[in-house]
Parts: C-alpha cells; structure tokens; sequence
C-alpha cells in the first residue's frame, strides 16, 4: 500500500512538473500561424517533396482548361508580345543573355518570376532585358533607348526619384574628395549624420554598417547581449534579411533555430510575450502592415488569384502599442526594422508615422543617398558592446566599410534635403495623395472591366486579382509592353517614388489599364464554369502527385 501510495506521489509530481512546460508548448503552437509561413520546418519539408516539371506548349496555354477559340487568341497575344518585346529591347536582351552565365542572380530572377511549370516555356519566347543606361525624373531608359515609367522603386532606396540621389552621390562625393576612400579614421560628415539620426531617431547612440542585413544582424545581436536571452520573436511572412533562421523555411540551408514565428496583430503572439522568460526581442518590420502574416508577393508563386492585401493603419497602430507595452512590461527589445520603409512613411519614419518608439531601429536603403548603408540606433543602455566590470565580456560587430566616406558625404546631403522645401511639400498630405492615386487606380480598372485592383501602403502598391485565373502572372509582360518597369517579383510590389506628378501618375493608370484591357483581350481571364481558387489548386495538387 505504502509502495502505491509513493509511486502515485511521484508519478503526480512529475506530471505537476511537466505541466508548466507543456503549457508554455500549447502557447506557443496557438501563437503560430496556421499557413505554411508560420511552420518553417513543415514548409521547409513541404517544399521538398515538390517535384520539378515543366508544361509542354498544349498545357502552358490550356492549364485553366481553356476551350480551343480562348487558346488560339492566347497564342496569338503570346507571339505577338514576344515579338514586340524582343524587337524593341533588342539590344538589351543580348546583353543580358550574355552575362547571364557570369551571374547567378540573373539566372535565379529569370526563373522565378513566374511559376516554375510555366517558367521554362516562357524563357524560350520571351526574353527581359536586365540593362539600362539612365534616369530621368520618374522614367528609366535601357540601353535601347525604350524608356519606362519607373515603378521599380530600387527595392526601396528610390523615395525622392532618381535625380534626388544622382544629387546626392555627386555632391556627397565632392565633399569628401579630399580625404577619399580613407577607412578607421572619420570625415567629419560622421559626426553630423550621428547627431541628425540621433534626432530623428529619438534614440541615443548610432553604428553603421554597409546592409540593411548587417544592421539587423547587430541590433539582434545586441539585443541578445544585454538581455542574456537567445530567443529572437519574428512575424510570419515578414523578411528581415537572409541571415541564420530569420529568413526561415524555404530558401534557407539552416533549420529553425532560436527564433519563433508568430502571428502578427494577434491576442496568443501576445500570450507568448507576456509569459516566457527566453524571448531578447521582437523584430516587427512595418511593410507587413499591408499584408499582414503573409510573405513578400511575388508572381513567382501566383498559381491562383488568392494574393490579398489591405492596409488599416488604426488597426496597425493598437498593434503596435500593445506590442510596446508587453515589451516594456517583459524587458524585451522592441526592434522595429525600417530598412525598406524608413523615410518613405514620414521623415521621422515608422516610428513618427504610427507614433510608437521602439529600442533600437534599423535604416537602410534611401539613407545612403544612394550608396549601400545599413545603420542601427537605440538606447545608450542597448548599444553598448562591451561590460566595464567584465573586460573580456564583450559583443563584437565591426566592418572594414562602416563610416566609409562617400557613402558619410551621400547621406550628409540626403539629411539636409530631409528637412528642404521641396521635400517638405512631397511629405505634405503624402496618405491622402496616394490613397486618392491608389483609389483612382481602382475606379480606372473597375471600369474597364478588368478583374484587376490595387492596395497600398502609402506608395507602396500591390496588385491583386478579384477573379480566379491561373494566368495573373502574365500582366507584368503586358505591363512591360506598355512601357511600365517592374521589379523582377512582378505584380506583387510596385514602388512609386514620391516626385510622380499628378500627370505623371495619370500616364501610369492609362498604361496599366490599357495592359489590364489587351491581355483580357488575349483570353488570359477566360471563365470557366467551376473554375475556383479552390479547383485550381486541387489541379496543381494533382499534377504534383502525379510527377511525384
């Protein structure tokens, strides 16, 4: 009876023990996503097991199931763009197909901006040229002299429009000629830029670094330094470089590591700060407030018509607040990565823009000027690297190019044009002006009759697409026709920089519209009966069983 009685004690006492635990394990399960972009090693594991294959001529055109009459028109549209495309950007794409051996992001790019079962087909016939040769205002022009309304935004660098930075380079450049390429010593531009950040920032100190990466990288670093904990919290979807498991899943050689993906704008994300003790930091990247949990949009995995976005800054903001407040309470670092959308949202960034201070923020991209720049600021207490009462405890992180001079003269003059006239009144009712663009956008594509629309995050656009077609990737080449100059993702982001006239703006709607109206034309947006988001990706779930 005795011996029962103590092993029932024990037996007790351990499940009492392991209850805690497995309590902590149920939250964080509930804080994860249930898309595949919240379960890093499922989707790595998925991503696996997808067979590669390529359609043959009949099933590129006939996916959908198409009837012979919307077929023929197909091919016809095909041949005809492909020939328009190839004629026009002649020389473009022979210097692009030259050097595609040489460089292995243009290889990648050229397969991915559509879907891989279509992508070998297309890359046959139609080819895109990589090379160009000068900007002017809001347009770009290749090497063929074809010029293009730049809608491309250089992954974020380009706020002011491209004349803005040309500016900056050349003006940056003559101030610190003198000193040149000297590295360990500073142009006294450092020192002002320092005291500028500070401003901006709010925060205390400063360090640069030469990639948006390499300052996410620090600030974590960081973080983890002062806290003594490992764990890092990101959101699903949200990209913070290509670095250890912060980019998780798919693409990355790494398995998950001290990172947890959680939902964003959500009570169980919340739960899980509130209560463990091994979380350093919370990296939040502002850009996802169009898209909230879901990845960057790229037509490279445009299958359906199931890409969806909107932008509710009150809802964002709450967010933000209540992530602040948890972080505050928990003494967890509160990173907000600014890279892409810093100075684009107002000149005192995301942090102005939602009114939310964070530890440490991290710019990049259109701070440089122009030039590669990475730069980290935050509190004195977080900044610091090493402890005065542990000499040999210390966080490493410098680089051979931080503070490098030309890139210290380019941002001196992109600070000072900050606070300009001219740039002033680009900040001016800047939501309200893109808000009315994106809504004047929308009314032109409703009444075309185009199942095509936008969202935005100020002026920061994507394309989404209201009816079920397996096509929509292939509006980027009618948009390329039309003389509009996307980055390699295609429909998925469109980056206005903030110099777009109004009537510069009304020749992008035209274009676009005029694109939207000749691949419908084409019979790309056939309906079908019972064709569904859902049919097609059954369909493409078929395919890929079958090919396994």
């Amino acid at each position: 009876m005795n011996e029962s009685f103590a092993f029932a004690a024990v037996a007790l006492a351990a499940v009492a023990a392991a209850l805690p635990a497995a309590k902590r394990r149920l939250e964080l399960s509930l804080a994860k996503h249930p898309s595949l972009t919240g379960h890093s090693r499922m989707a790595k594991r998925v991503a696996a097991l997808v067979p590669g294959y390529s359609y043959d001529e009949q099933r590129f055109f006939g996916s959908d199931g198409a009837p012979a009459e919307v077929l023929q028109r197909r091919q016809q549209g095909f041949r005809r763009l492909a020939a328009q495309l190839a004629d026009r950007h002649r020389c473009s794409v022979a210097a692009t197909a030259r050097a595609r051996a040489g460089i292995s992001d243009l290889q990648f790019t050229g397969a991915y901006r559509v879907p891989f079962q279509y992508s070998a087909y297309l890359r046959q016939h139609i080819q895109i040229g990589s090379f160009v040769q000068r900007t002017d205002g809001v347009t770009i022009t290749d090497i063929d002299g074809q010029v293009f309304y730049d809608l491309t935004g250089s992954y974020g660098v380009n706020v002011f429009g491209n004349d803005f930075y040309k500016a900056c380079i050349e003006e940056g450049a003559a101030r610190v000629r003198d000193l040149g390429p000297v590295l360990g010593s500073y142009h006294p531009a450092v020192a002002w830029n320092v005291e500028q950040l500070r401003h901006i920032s709010g925060l205390d100190e400063v360090s640069f670094h030469m990639s948006g990466t390499e300052a996410v990288m620090q600030a974590v670093r960081l973080a983890r330094y002062h806290t003594r904990r490992p764990y890092l919290v990101r959101f699903s979807g949200a990209y913070h470089g290509w670095w250890e498991d912060v980019q998780p899943g798919p693409g990355n050689p790494l398995p998950p590591g001290r990172t947890y993906t959680l939902k964003e704008m959500d009570a169980d994300t919340l739960r899980v700060l509130r209560t463990r003790k091994d979380i350093a930091c919370v990296l939040v990247n502002p850009l996802q407030a169009l898209h909230p949990n879901r990845a960057a949009p790229g037509d490279s995995a445009l299958l359906d018509s199931g890409r969806r976005a909107q932008f509710d800054r009150a809802a964002y903001t709450a967010w933000l607040q209540q992530l602040r407040e948890v972080c505050t309470a928990r003494g967890i670092v509160l990173i907000f990565d600014e890279v892409f959308v810093g100075f684009r949202l107002a000149p005192g960034g995301a942090q102005e823009y939602f009114g939310v201070r964070a530890d440490l923020v991290t710019y990049g991209k259109t701070l440089g000027g122009g030039l590669p720049v990475g730069v980290v600021c935050g509190r004195a207490a977080l900044m610091k690297r090493y402890r005065e009462d542990r000499p040999a405890d210390i966080c490493f992180a410098r680089g051979t190019f931080n503070g490098h001079p030309y890139v210290m003269g380019a941002m001196q003059v992109f600070l000072e044009r900050l606070h300009s006239e001219p740039v002033r009144r680009m900040y001016g009712a800047l939501d309200e002006t893109w808000n009315a663009r994106a809504a004047q956008m929308n009314a032109a594509l409703q009444a075309a009759g185009v199942p095509v629309q936008v969202a935005n995050l100020s002026s920061i656009w994507t394309v989404f697409y209201t009816a079920p077609s397996r096509y929509n990737w292939m509006l980027q080449f009618y948009l390329r026709e039309q003389g509009l100059a996307l980055s390699w993702v295609g429909t998925g982001r469109m980056v206005f920089s903030l110099n777009y006239s109004d009537a510069d703006f009304a020749a992008v709607v035209q274009r676009f519209v005029a694109a939207a109206r000749e691949m419908q034309a084409d019979g790309w947006w056939w309906q079908g009966a019972g064709l569904s988001n859902r049919s097609i990706r059954r369909s493409i779930l078929r395919e890929m069983l079958a090919h396994r």
